[in-house]
């Protein structure tokens, strides 16, 4: 529809001249003003008249009626007036013919507003932190990220994904002191990340312990501050060992990270996900200092209680911490020191991160502080948040170990869509492909279903069902499309064969897929695209059951609706493609 918008505002900026002279309306003004009526008895496209109104002293439906007089175009049947609107009503057979050509000539760049081109995105999403398991909580990230970059890549845009790995940090203090008492290599070699987390909820249980111990026999209303771990203690001093660069504590450590990386691995290569840069937080301890002194010399820095701060009072924030009173770093600063190297790395033109919506104030206090210290940049920066994730309610906690692993997760999938496939397909392995490219693609589809920002309660028999708006309906769709063209063994080319409502519906529905991948980068919501995804596979459905496709007798027709089938694999297949879902020909 974008096509045809551009040129009915070109034909009615003509038409304006005309009728009332120079200079009143420009193409691209009458372009934005461009309607889709709600009932289509009123027409495909509108222009309200009421802006011309005042400055022509004409009241909008002597307006419309004018400008209906001096047009016409052979994509429209009709252009009429009605009320204070100029209604449009299009051709189904020239319409359907070019919207399909389109997406010919386009192949798999149909959709893209090619708006990128020459300019950079750096992306940082997933982003686990390390010796904690993959879960469901981190699917949202992940997820969302990979396919905000997908989405600026079909438009054009050079993208660098980062996963700024959480390597760095006091919990690693904990996770050496549970090591040094607990662990050891063999096990751990074994055992992987999950036993990384024994070692993890392990310590933190007992420095819970200690704590309520040395609480014992104060009254509830004076312990705040008052709690004391001799573990919790230790455990900063190791970190602050690795701080400095304790040569044993930072080999524990990078074990720790490949132990991980090796784990996480597994999940992305599930996913067809993969990155152009794994530097974590620990790149940047050295890169920390030039920037807390950069602050410290613009006079941003502050003392508070021994810390060091930024004062964000006049912005209604509460003041940025960049230096712990003992002088350890804080996540601020490493955002801080990580933004500048990627600036300088990448020279970007957006920097996009891809978090939990409950770290919306940690980036706009950084973001500010960032503007503070004089880089022209900062308004590059942007923050993606997006909701919590649940399954059936339960809430997750690494800390206490009530987590759902996403690899746990995807087994589940699998194996329940393997149940039902299984019997239509004997051959072990093709089953088993189709059986991992669905049940993951159910798991992603499900999540991206909702706008982002929404919080999610993940139910398994809703995400895996063949009925309703799902991930298996919609690439049994693309299946299907598949199917009938292999049977046919042609695509079929337009004709002037009359089309049906339904048939230039699902024209329709494929015209409009430029506009919503121009929505949904400007929202960084790929929801957009899913929720278009499933107009598109309900337009084919309803096209597929009330008309004969390659069985058609009359092969003008028959041609015609090959035509419409092949177009709606086409976008099918890119769209699905966009929110990291692949593409089985057979289910």
């Amino acid at each position: 529809m974008l096509t045809l918008k551009k040129k009915t505002a070109l034909l009615l900026e003509e038409a304006v001249k005309g009728a009332f002279g120079e200079g009143l309306l420009s193409a691209d003004e009458i372009f934005e003003m461009l309607e889709y009526p709600p009932d289509r008895s009123m027409g495909d496209i509108a222009l309200p008249c009421f802006r011309l109104s005042k400055s022509l002293r004409k009241a909008p439906p002597m307006i419309a009626s004018a400008l209906a007089e001096s047009l016409s175009c052979e994509e429209f049947s009709e252009i009429n007036a009605m009320g204070g609107y100029l209604n449009f009503r299009i051709s189904p057979t020239a319409f359907a013919s070019r919207v399909v050509s389109d997406i010919r000539a386009a192949g798999d760049k149909y959709g893209s507003p090619m708006c990128g081109e020459g300019k950079c995105v750096v992306l940082d999403y997933s982003s686990p932190n390390v010796a904690k398991p993959f879960h469901i909580g981190h699917l949202g990230t992940t997820v969302i990220g990979h396919s905000l970059k997908l989405l600026h890549e079909f438009a054009g845009y050079k993208c660098v994904g980062i996963n700024y790995l959480g390597d760095w940090g006091t919990q690693f203090g904990k996770l050496i002191v549970a090591y040094k008492k607990w662990g050891d290599k063999a096990t751990i070699e074994a055992g992987g990340v999950d036993e990384l987390v024994k070692l993890y909820v392990k310590i933190n249980n007992a420095i819970k312990a200690e704590e309520e111990e040395s609480l014992q026999g104060i009254p509830e209303a004076e312990r705040a501050g008052k709690a004391k771990s001799a573990l919790a203690d230790e455990s900063r001093a190791e970190f602050r060992k690795l701080e400095d660069g304790d040569e044993e504590n930072l080999a524990l450590w990078r074990n720790f990270v490949s132990v991980s990386l090796e784990e996480y691995e597994k999940t992305y290569k599930l996913l067809g996900i993969s990155f152009d840069s794994y530097l974590g937080e620990s790149f940047y301890t050295d890169k920390m200092p030039a920037q807390v002194e950069k602050l410290r010399n613009m006079g941003l820095l502050e003392i508070d209680d021994g810390a060091s701060i930024v004062n964000l009072d006049k912005w209604n924030m509460p003041v940025c911490l960049i230096l712990k009173r003992d002088g350890t770093t804080l996540y601020p600063t490493r955002d801080i020191a990580a933004a500048v190297y990627r600036h300088g790395e990448y020279n970007f033109d957006k920097a996009i991160y891809v978090t939990s919506a409950a770290q919306s104030l940690h980036f706009a206090q950084w973001f500010k502080v960032v503007e503070l210290m004089g880089y022209d940049w900062y308004d590059k920066l942007v923050h993606v948040p997006y909701g919590t994730v649940s399954i059936n309610g339960a809430k997750l906690a690494t800390r206490t170990g009530n987590v759902i692993l996403l690899r746990d997760l995807f087994d589940e999938a699998i194996k329940r869509v393997y149940e039902i496939t299984k019997e239509k397909h004997p051959d072990e392995r093709e089953c088993t492909e189709i059986a991992e490219k669905v049940g993951v693609g159910a798991v992603i589809f499900y999540y991206l279903s909702n706008n982002r920002i929404r919080d999610i309660n993940f139910v398994m028999e809703e995400a895996l069902s063949f009925d309703g708006n799902t991930g298996p309906y919609v690439q049994y769709t693309y299946a299907r499309t598949c199917s009938i063209l292999e049977k046919a063994g042609c695509e079929g080319e337009m004709t002037d064969a009359p089309l049906t409502e339904v048939e230039f519906e699902l024209a329709k529905t494929l015209s409009v897929f430029p506009e919503r991948i121009k929505s949904a980068l400007a929202d960084y919501e790929p929801s957009t695209v899913t929720r278009y995804i499933l107009d598109l596979a309900a337009a084919f459905n309803r096209f597929y059951h009330d008309c004969k496709i390659a069985a058609c007798e009359d092969e003008k027709l028959r041609s015609s609706r090959l035509a419409l089938t092949a177009a709606t694999r086409q976008v099918l297949k890119t769209a699905l493609g966009l929110i990291c879902l692949q593409t089985p020909e057979k289910i």
